[in-house]
């Protein structure tokens, strides 16, 4: 019965998105009041939609296999939390899950903006249209709400094993939030281009939520990095894999977006890029939906479905972005604007990233679209890995932040004058130079790439380290989320840098009391045993690692064999330091009774994520010091 509530629920919901769509388009008149109406059928709409999500978590934690989903996804022995967690672990709950976040941004959008917003109306309208959309998706191709009768099984077959962790679990909802959070800026610029009134200052009230929503964006892809990292035995933070670059593409586009917006709502400059940007953001957001759930490619990430479910996903995609890029083609001339930008400015610095940015789009989306266009046509499959991406990522990267480190001192609509800030840049300059020079000499390094990328990230960040001994000593203003922001990235390139140049790797063959030597290192295997766990077996093994310092420590990987699925995973053991990872996978036993054992040691990886983690912060302290402007 409370199934049959739940998707009750989910259509009046839809029914109540189409209204609220219908009324902002159909009541033109700028009233306070209608305004009021249309907010508060979208409120009811979203109410009825959570009911019917919450209803689902009920069904989920009570073990009611008698709905089809639950069934094929969860089972009796999970923990509460995986239970939870099961609902959005393949296609069906993941699209729901992901349709009621869309939602959620637009009730917090409605609930915070002023009913005088002039494109308060239409906006709400523009986000019902798209949840209108997806539900119809939902419901009509992948009903999560679909029974089993008229007997229900007595247990279900369990979720995906590979899934069991906490940092997967909390990862989708994260990458979710980022994704659909940028419908706002996508439905204020459709709104605005509607409209038509240039006059219309939208920019400034939509930062909080962009922001915000990159934060999210940013802190998903750093847990699924992590999460891949230590759960699936490789030992990468990053595999461009296609699904990894369908959400790093949004990124791309929304680290310009935020950017661009930044000059857009100071002096209306760049207003083509910010709205152009804004419908890409979110244009990338749906392509990545498609990417996923189409089942046209291989995936660890990706939920296998059959492509008539893609299909309906590429068509709504479709409509909805070439109406768009219609719409913004016919309203180009509007956004011209006749103030030019200054060269040499911040705006100009800006602009080139923004090219940077857009290349860097258009090389993802042609590494992941390339091998289907391929396929179809000769039949032949084919894959575009690491080294084509970094042929383009590095010095493309390093470009930008070489444009980035000259933009420091520059000026707002002024040209910038490179005697102000010589002494900082020179000392920046001279001082990444010898650090450089001294790590190549000293830790032998030869490889050019890895030397500019480290001379790169320290140049931003000792730059920035002079912005703020400016500002401690003269009291020069300084924006400390934009410092703080950048250092991230100028620490991002040089972990990563360091990551490729001195991590290694080596697959031993070790029997129980053997040992062996890798990097000074003795590896003794000191014991394996069968642990019984309430929903799978485990054979773990001990291995004690003598450093060369004289610490001693134990690292215990395993192999779980999952009892329902009958599936068998590999658990890596990692001994973390601040400086490197050592990191250890039990294989395969050989016929002689040994185990193949692969060590890896992976430096400055940690620096990887405490990167990320510091940008997506600046954001987050960014936002909360902009409340208030979305009014």
């Amino acid at each position: 019965m409370l199934i049959q509530i739940a998707h009750f629920l989910a259509i009046l919901s839809t029914g109540l998105f189409l209204t609220t769509f219908v009324f902002s388009f159909l009541f033109t008149k700028k009233d306070r009041n209608i305004t009021r109406l249309i907010s508060r059928i979208y409120s009811h709409g979203f109410l009825m939609l959570t009911s019917s999500f919450f209803i689902y978590i009920w069904l989920a934690l009570n073990d009611n296999f008698s709905v089809l989903y639950i069934a094929q996804h969860s089972n009796s022995q999970l923990p509460s939390f995986y239970k939870i967690t099961s609902i959005w672990s393949a296609h069906e709950g993941s699209m729901y899950l992901w349709i009621v976040f869309l939602c959620l941004w637009g009730f917090l959008y409605s609930s915070y903006s002023p009913n005088d917003n002039i494109l308060k109306a239409r906006t709400i309208g523009v986000i019902s249209l798209i949840a209108v959309g997806f539900l119809s998706f939902l419901l009509l191709t992948s009903n999560p709400f679909e029974t089993i009768l008229p007997i229900a099984p007595m247990d279900g077959a369990d979720i995906n094993p590979v899934l069991q962790d906490p940092a997967l679990a909390i990862h989708p909802p994260m990458l979710y939030l980022g994704y659909v959070g940028f419908v706002i800026a996508f439905a204020n610029a459709i709104s605005f281009l509607i409209n038509g009134d240039k006059s219309i200052k939208w920019e400034e009230s939509i930062r909080i939520w962009s922001i915000s929503a990159w934060v999210f964006l940013t802190v998903g892809i750093a847990l699924g990095s992590w999460w891949a990292y230590y759960e699936l035995g490789w030992g990468g933070y990053w595999f461009w894999d296609p699904v990894e670059n369908v959400a790093l593409m949004p990124w791309l586009a929304a680290t310009a977006f935020i950017h661009s917006l930044s000059v857009s709502s100071k002096s209306q400059l760049l207003r083509i890029w910010t709205i152009l940007l804004s419908i890409i953001v979110f244009s990338l957001s749906l392509f990545g939906a498609f990417i996923v759930r189409s089942g046209i490619i291989d995936s660890v990430h990706s939920f296998a479905n059959d492509p008539e479910r893609g299909l309906y996903l590429l068509s709504f995609t479709g409509l909805l972005v070439f109406s768009s890029l219609i719409l913004f083609s016919y309203r180009l001339p509007l956004l011209t604007s006749k103030k030019l930008i200054t060269p040499f400015s911040k705006e100009s610095f800006i602009s080139i990233n923004n090219i940077i940015f857009g290349t860097l789009i258009f090389s993802t989306m042609l590494g992941i679209l390339y091998p289907l266009i391929y396929e179809y046509l000769y039949l032949k499959k084919i894959s575009v890995g690491a080294p084509y991406y970094n042929a383009i990522f590095v010095p493309a990267t390093i470009l930008a932040c070489i444009f980035l480190f000259f933009s420091i001192d520059s000026k707002w609509q002024r040209t910038y004058r490179i005697i102000n800030a010589y002494t900082s840049m020179f000392f920046s300059g001279i001082f990444s130079l010898a650090i450089t020079i001294s790590v190549m000499l000293y830790c032998v390094i030869s490889d050019l790439w890895i030397l500019v990328s480290l001379f790169t990230g320290l140049l931003i960040i000792i730059r920035y380290l002079f912005v703020i001994f400016e500002f401690l000593i003269n009291k020069k203003y300084s924006n400390p989320y934009s410092i703080a922001a950048h250092i991230g990235l100028g620490l991002l390139i040089i972990s990563i840098s360091l990551n490729s140049q001195f991590s290694s790797e080596r697959a031993i063959n070790i029997k129980i009391n053997g040992d062996d030597i890798y990097k000074d290192y003795r590896i003794k295997f000191d014991n394996l045993e069968l642990i019984k766990m309430s929903n799978h077996d485990s054979v773990m093994a001990s291995f004690i690692i003598d450093s060369p310092s004289g610490k001693t420590f134990v690292l215990n990987p395993e192999k779980r064999k999952y009892f329902t699925r009958g599936q068998i995973t590999t658990e890596t053991a990692i001994h973390a330091t601040l400086l490197k990872d050592i990191y250890v996978t039990l294989g395969d036993q050989l016929d002689d009774g040994s185990w193949i054992v692969n060590i890896q040691f992976n430096y400055f990886i940690r620096w990887i994520w405490i990167s990320a983690l510091l940008m997506a912060i600046s954001g987050s302290f960014l936002a909360f010091s902009l409340r208030g402007t979305s009014r």
